[in-house]
């Protein structure tokens, strides 16, 4: 009649399941517990006190258990031992140098991420304008041949680096210091900044550059042995002929520059490179800046207005002046 009917109980041969004899009167299929059997029981220690079983409760169990410590107790504990540390180190220069050697070489060599324990650091200052010959100076080359050397024989392991740090003569430690703070140093004019903020103030400015002379002064710095000299493009061609005449007037001479006075920009700037050659003349901002006893910068009283070197007074320097101005008479002789 078309309806559906349903009977149940029928099973297909291949459908019904075979019987394992071993398995019979034991635990129900795939290790489970036959049918109607009550689940097992988790087993816990079973503690007795001269004989008695003692019941223990699940809040007395949490609440013996051991839990971290608070994290602001491990902040006041670890400050004490930070004082006790500082004390120590203080009390080892030895092992303060290691120290800073470690902090300074894995920030030179191992670039690591993180500070570690020694809040100490010098920050490489990137040049954001050089010449084309800088790449190739007697100080580039000396420096990344000294850089070299040294990392020759720097572990990559942090540990591994301790012990041969400490392992290292005096006379090593200290040139590995120097080669290491040497890179932190920013004798840099930058333009200030009046408004604060990004860049440098005009008192910070002064403060670098009288401390970069203080440098100069100690390590008996000068750019002349360092291997500068004055070409038409690192300086000769990039100034007007006023300074350019200026510039072989100080160091070659009045009767050399009147000799020149009369030539255009570039066969000046030319003639200015081979005259200024043997000299030992240097532009102002390399030049090696006399002892003044109270010359340095007071940080605590000094204001934002504070003066800057002559060179650096100015706004930008002029344009340079075209090839085809006014050629300059020739002084008589």
């Amino acid at each position: 009649d078309g309806r559906l009917r349903v009977e149940r109980g029928y099973v297909r041969p291949e459908d019904e399941v075979v019987a394992d004899p071993e398995s019979e009167g034991g635990d129900g299929a795939e290790g489970y517990p036959p049918a109607g059997a009550e689940p097992a029981q988790p087993q816990r220690a079973v503690i007795t006190m001269g004989g008695a079983t003692v019941e223990r409760d699940d809040d007395e169990d949490a609440a013996d258990a051991i839990r971290p410590l608070p994290d602001r107790l491990v902040t006041e504990l670890t400050a004490h031992r930070t004082l006790a540390l500082r004390d120590a180190v203080a009390k080892s220069p030895h092992v303060a140098l290691t120290a800073l050697l470690h902090r300074l070489v894995s920030d030179s060599y191992l670039r690591q991420s993180g500070r570690g324990c020694l809040e100490a650091q010098v920050r490489e200052v990137h040049f954001p304008a050089q010449a084309e010959d800088l790449r190739d100076s007697a100080s580039a080359l000396a420096i990344a041949e000294r850089h070299e050397r040294w990392g020759d024989h720097v572990p990559a392991d942090d540990a591994a680096l301790w012990d041969w740090l400490d392992a290292l003569d005096d006379a090593s430690r200290l040139e590995l210091l120097a080669h290491c703070v040497s890179f932190g140093v920013n004798a840099l004019h930058e333009k200030p900044n009046p408004y604060g903020g990004m860049g440098v103030s005009q008192h910070g400015l002064a403060q670098r550059l009288a401390q970069a002379d203080r440098l100069a002064q100690a390590t008996g710095l000068d750019m002349v042995a360092a291997g500068w000299r004055p070409t038409v493009e690192n300086y000769l061609g990039r100034v007007t002929k006023p300074r350019i005449i200026e510039a072989v007037r100080e160091g070659a001479g009045d009767r050399a520059a009147d000799l020149i006075g009369h030539l255009k920009k570039g066969e000046m700037a030319k003639e200015a490179e081979r005259l200024l050659a043997d000299t030992g003349w240097l532009p102002e901002p390399l030049r090696r800046a006399l002892p003044d006893v109270g010359s340095d910068v007071d940080t605590a009283s000094g204001s934002e207005g504070d003066d800057l070197p002559d060179f650096l007074a100015g706004e930008d320097d002029a344009p340079a002046e075209d090839e085809d101005e006014t050629q300059q008479s020739v002084a008589a002789e």
